[in-house]
């Protein structure tokens, strides 16, 4: 159903200015800027301890920052407590009343707010989250995931202009949690709220997400649609975090062209220069990346039947993990040390067995760079830091 009380331009921007966070010594978070566009689906995605949710709790008034402004709407609300801030906050508890059934916690903002006549906006609530059935069970009588759709139903009833989740999903099983992402992107599509997502699980990001800032360190490492931070990271960070990527030093023989040809131990590779994400020139460092499931495998005795043109790797089947929808292999390449490959099970070479010499190869173009040097400087400054 589509909502009728809540128009699809609700939402609201969130701008946060220069915002930081330190406790004694320890920064939580580097100055930053960051804008949410308004009736975005927003994900800050990153390990623990990364800041992310230091920055969703400024952005909520539950944390004041350092330095910097909070601005949501155009308003600075840096100084404004909580409960005087147009968001709501989802927390992975759901944090429900135990002793209100499903419609009384529901109405819970609205008669607190002194509003007497809440069936209505109660039922159109519990519509969208698809629990009118089940208004009158208490809590402890529902799933989680279903106690995680009440808990968003009470804090949308209020109409903020931003709902924060912080983990929300983070308590249901792996089958409940996919079912939830999906869940949780139509509700915010039908009300047309921003909804800002904290999560440290890059599935979860790149499926309900329309933009997605990965954090490291307490900084934005990359900030960008999932498609586009997957196919192009900007750092080995992003690279690794968002699912898997091979890297493989190589050094820039020729530049100038569309593409960079690389020597990688004793294997020439192209490179298209659009897709490194610092100026090489001739003699520099890179780390040529591809992610596995953009590589094939071919028997050695198939050498001969590689596509033209195709970025080729020699190298011996070190592992094979039959995982059902793919087969992935582990292959130890003379010079480069392993490299993982993910093939589909469309047609499996029973040659293809721990042992057998092959032939890695893929297109160049799904090859992407990255700057060697930058990247080994800012993990040392990393390691410094946590030290």
């Amino acid at each position: 159903m589509t909502m009728t009380h809540t128009p699809q331009s609700s939402g609201g921007d969130v701008r946060l200015s220069q915002i930081s966070k330190t406790y004694g010594s320890f920064t939580a978070v580097h100055p930053l800027d960051l804008t949410v566009p308004a009736g975005s689906f927003f994900a800050l995605l990153g390990a623990s301890g990364c800041g992310k949710t230091t920055t969703l709790r400024m952005i909520a008034g539950l944390e004041d920052p350092t330095t910097g402004t909070v601005e949501l709407s155009g308003e600075d609300v840096t100084a404004l407590p909580p409960y005087k801030r147009q968001v709501n906050t989802v927390f992975q508890n759901y944090a429900l009343f135990p002793h209100l059934d499903i419609y009384e916690n529901v109405a819970f903002g609205l008669r607190r707010r002194g509003i007497k006549s809440v069936k209505k906006q109660v039922e159109e609530m519990l519509d969208l989250v698809q629990l009118g059935p089940m208004a009158r069970r208490r809590p402890q009588q529902l799933s989680g995931g279903q106690q995680q759709r009440v808990a968003v139903a009470r804090a949308l009833i209020n109409h903020p202009q931003v709902l924060l989740l912080d983990e929300p999903l983070g308590a249901l099983d792996l089958k409940l949690r996919r079912q939830m992402q999906l869940e949780l992107k139509r509700i915010q599509t039908e009300v047309g709220i921003t909804f800002v997502h904290v999560t440290h699980d890059q599935e979860e990001a790149m499926t309900m997400a329309d933009t997605v800032a990965v954090m490291n360190g307490g900084r934005v490492e990359q900030l960008g649609a999932p498609a586009d931070l997957y196919e192009n990271p900007a750092s080995t960070f992003v690279a690794n975090f968002l699912g898997t990527s091979n890297l493989i030093e190589a050094e820039v023989v020729e530049a100038g062209g569309e593409d960079l040809l690389l020597r990688a131990a004793d294997t020439r590779l192209r490179l298209p220069a659009a897709r490194c994400s610092a100026s090489a020139t001739a003699g520099d460092k890179v780390l040529a990346g591809v992610r596995p499931e953009k590589m094939a495998l071919a028997h050695a005795d198939d050498a001969d039947s590689v596509t033209d043109g195709h970025n080729r790797l020699p190298g011996r089947i070190k592992d094979a993990s039959f995982i059902g929808v793919s087969t992935q292999y582990v292959i130890e390449a003379p010079g480069l040390g392993e490299v993982s490959v993910y093939e589909q099970n469309i047609t499996r070479d029973g040659r293809l067995i721990p042992g057998a010499e092959v032939v890695v190869h893929w297109n160049p173009a799904h090859t992407f760079g990255l700057d060697a040097a930058q990247d080994i400087a800012a993990g040392a400054d990393l390691d410094e830091e946590a030290a």
